[in-house]
C-alpha cells in the first residue's frame, strides 16, 4: 500500500469511528516520508515525533542533492536546516535557492520564515572558554535560535582567566539551560556546574595541542566531572548540544502546562 492509500485509508477508518483520532495521531507519527530520486527519503513526520524537523548534514552530498532535498523540505516545513556547509558549497547553493541565508561561522545553511516568533519559554546560555571554541558554539546558538529558543552568547571566559567568568554569574544565574564549549583541557563546564543550580551541557571541542588528541583530552575531562548536573556530547557537536537544550526546555515548558491544568 502506497503511503497516500495508506494515509487514506486511515482517515477513513477515522471518520467510520473505527479507530480512536488519538491512535491515528500516533500512527501518523511514523506514516510519512518522501523519497527523492535513489538517494535520499526525507522523513517529513521527525517533527511530529520529536518536536524538531530533520536536518541535512551537509559533508558527503553533492551541492545538487542539497538543493533537491531542500526544495522538498520547505514544503512541509518552517525551517529547513542543512549543517556543516563549508562557503564554497554555499555559493553554489545560493546561486540555485534566492532565499537560503548563509551563517559562515556556524557553518549552517537555512531557509526560515524571517522574523520566526520565539515559540518556547526559556533561554539558552551559550559559553565559550575560547574564541577558537566560538564555531562549535555558534552552530549550537543558530541551530537554536533557528528551531525558536531564546539564546545568549558568552564568549572566551575560559578558566585560564576565571575572573572572566566570574563577573557574568548574573547572566548564567539568569539562563534555563547551559550549553558550554571548551577544547585543550575542558574544565570550563565542571567550574560553571559548580556555581550555578541548572544544567550544563557540556561540548568538547577538537582546539587544543597534540595531547588533546583532537578533543579526546576534554571530552575525557568532561565525562569525568566531579560537578553534578552535568551531560556530555560528542567532539565539536554543537548541533547536537542545541537539540538537548532544546528537549530540555521543551519538557519543562510541557511539565509547566500539565501542572497548570492540574
Amino acid at each position: 500500500m502506497s503511503h497516500p492509500e495508506a494515509l487514506r485509508s486511515l482517515l477513513e477508518s477515522v471518520a467510520r469511528g473505527e479507530i480512536n483520532p488519538d491512535i491515528a495521531l500516533d500512527k501518523l507519527k511514523h506514516l510519512s516520508f518522501e523519497p527523492i530520486e535513489d538517494f535520499a527519503k526525507i522523513d517529513h513526520h521527525r517533527q511530529l515525533r520529536t518536536g524538531f524537523p530533520e536536518v541535512i548534514w551537509g559533508p558527503g552530498k553533492t551541492p545538487e542533492q542539497i538543493v533537491a532535498i531542500m526544495a522538498a523540505m520547505r514544503q512541509k516545513s518552517d525551517v529547513v536546516m542543512a549543517t556543516r556547509i563549508e562557503p564554497p558549497i554555499a555559493l553554489q547553493l545560493q546561486e540555485q535557492v534566492d532565499d537560503l541565508v548563509y551563517y559562515p561561522i556556524a557553518r549552517i545553511c537555512a531557509i526560515a520564515t524571517p522574523g520566526r516568533a520565539i515559540e518556547v519559554p526559556g533561554t539558552i546560555s551559550i559559553l565559550t572558554a575560547g574564541t577558537a571554541d566560538i564555531p562549535v558554539a555558534e552552530e549550537a546558538a543558530v541551530t537554536a535560535t533557528l528551531c525558536g529558543f531564546t539564546v545568549q552568547r558568552l564568549w572566551d571566559v575560559g578558566v585560564a582567566g576565571i575572573h572572566r567568568l566570574l563577573r557574568h554569574l548574573h547572566l548564567l544565574s539568569s539562563a534555563d539551560v547551559i550549553i558550554v564549549v571548551a577544547g585543550m583541557e575542558g574544565a570550563l563546564p565542571s567550574v560553571v556546574a559548580g556555581l550555578i543550580d541548572r544544567p550544563v551541557i557540556a561540548v568538547p571541542t577538537s582546539v587544543g595541542y597534540g595531547t588533546s588528541f583532537g578533543g579526546i583530552a576534554p571530552l575525557l575531562t568532561m565525562l569525568n566531572s566531579c560537578a553534578t548536573g552535568i551531560g556530555v556530547v560528542n567532539i565539536d557537536n554543537g548541533f547536537g548540544a542545541a537539540m538537548l537544550a532544546g528537549q530540555i526546555l521543551r519538557t519543562a515548558g510541557r511539565l509547566a502546562e500539565e501542572n497548570a491544568a492540574d
